[in-house]
């Protein structure tokens, strides 16, 4: 009897054992993973948390590091890696690129005051052996360090893409991890510039630039909802504005809902989060 009794008890703890993991196997099925750069993560948390409402029973979370079952993909316009992850791309926005380097470094006295057309942007930061006008200022710029990204999510292509150059054209160094890290490397180097995408650029609470931060040009007294407003009401040559998008690999009926919300009204909240509507 006590051998029964042990045997029923295996039986049972096996069968309540593969109940559990079957039902968590069931769970955890029915979440879908975003993949987003760090400056689009809030924008795509804001969107989950309100779609969350409509929707309790479906859940979507943030892809961590290099997590393999992605569901959506946050994509530019412009990515160098198109081929791969624009399926079924549902554009939902634009986010615009600004030149940049830390207050009050070196590199920011040697470009204070200075309104720097698309040529001389070109200037100081690619190399290209085509510039023939304004030696001296070439030698100005030759002593500042460029920082650039070199992952995919990146916004580095698009701001070379804007000037006809490749991002293997950057001069400089490469950072490679978030758009992020850039600012980082700027507050170690006093030398240093670079590019962010706006949310990266100011503070979305205050709506005011970060105050490590300075823009090269003119936009440095505008406030966050100052500078949306003038990108969408006209083109500002020497900014960078680049369609976003989410794309949909391999996409089920609960995606395709997602993506219908995103569209009707996940845009709204765009301008909160530092991107332009699309034109």
């Amino acid at each position: 009897m006590k051998k029964l009794a042990l045997a029923i008890a295996v039986l049972l703890s096996i069968n309540v054992g593969q109940v559990w993991a079957e039902g968590n196997s069931t769970n955890a099925s029915t979440v879908r993973y975003v993949k987003a750069p760090r400056f689009a993560r809030p924008l795509v948390e804001k969107w989950i948390a309100e779609y969350t409402k409509t929707q309790p029973g479906v859940q979507f979370q943030i892809a961590k590091g290099a997590q393999a079952n992605i569901d959506l993909n946050v994509v530019f316009d412009n990515q160098e890696s198109k081929a791969k992850d624009f399926c079924h791309v549902v554009y939902f926005g634009e986010f615009a690129v600004l030149p940049i380097t830390a207050s009050g470094s070196e590199a920011a006295k040697v470009l204070e005051g200075k309104h720097l057309n698309s040529k001389k942007l070109k200037q100081l930061y690619f190399l290209n052996d085509e510039f023939d006008e304004d030696t001296k200022k070439i030698k100005q710029f030759d002593k500042l360090v460029i920082y650039s990204g070199s992952n995919a999510s990146s916004v580095a292509s698009s701001f070379a893409h804007n000037f006809g150059e490749e991002s293997s054209n950057f001069r400089g160094k490469r950072i490679s991890g978030d758009d992020l890290f850039l600012n980082t490397a700027l507050t170690k180097d006093p030398l240093g510039v670079s590019f962010n995408a706006l949310p990266n650029i100011f503070d979305l609470q205050s709506r005011h630039i970060k105050e490590s931060l300075t823009i090269i040009g003119d936009f440095n007294n505008t406030t966050l909802d100052e500078l949306l407003t003038t990108l969408e009401s006209g083109k500002v040559k020497e900014v960078v504005i680049e369609k976003v998008g989410i794309s949909a690999p391999h996409a089920d009926e609960e995606v395709n809902k997602f993506l219908d919300w995103v569209v009707a009204q996940g845009t709204k909240y765009n301008h909160e989060f530092g991107l332009l509507n699309l034109k």
